[in-house]
């Protein structure tokens, strides 16, 4: 039987407006969806965000695109950025600088199982 697809609701303009306010507030978690950034990061598991973290080249980031949230992986391309998936299937964006980049993610972790955790930062 197939089972039909979830929807998330999400209140466009209030939650973007309470996220680019956590620029210098403590970590926040999100949680994974899709397969953008398989086989790294599964649907399901819960990433750590750090606002103010360092973000260089190599880091996978949280940025405001096109006013969308995305998470990528950010790469020095030419004399900019570009923010792209793991999975080869979606496309890569590029960024003119580090503006657009609301966070660094330091962990992530399976829901319910601490053993199966993984930083990114020291």
């Amino acid at each position: 039987m197939i089972q039909p697809s979830r929807v998330i609701p999400i209140q466009p303009q209030a939650v973007d407006t309470e996220l680019d306010a956590c620029s210098s507030a403590e970590p926040f978690a999100l949680m994974v969806l899709g397969d953008s950034m398989e086989p790294e990061f599964l649907e399901g598991e819960v990433i750590l965000i750090e606002p103010e973290g360092l973000a260089t080249d190599g880091s996978f980031v949280l940025a405001r695109l096109d006013g969308e949230w995305i998470f990528r992986q950010l790469a020095k391309h030419g004399t900019g950025w570009r923010l792209q998936a793991l999975n080869p299937a979606y496309p890569a964006a590029d960024i003119p600088d580090l503006g657009e980049v609301k966070g660094v993610i330091i962990q992530k972790s399976k829901p319910g199982r601490r053993k199966a955790t993984k930083r990114y930062v020291d």
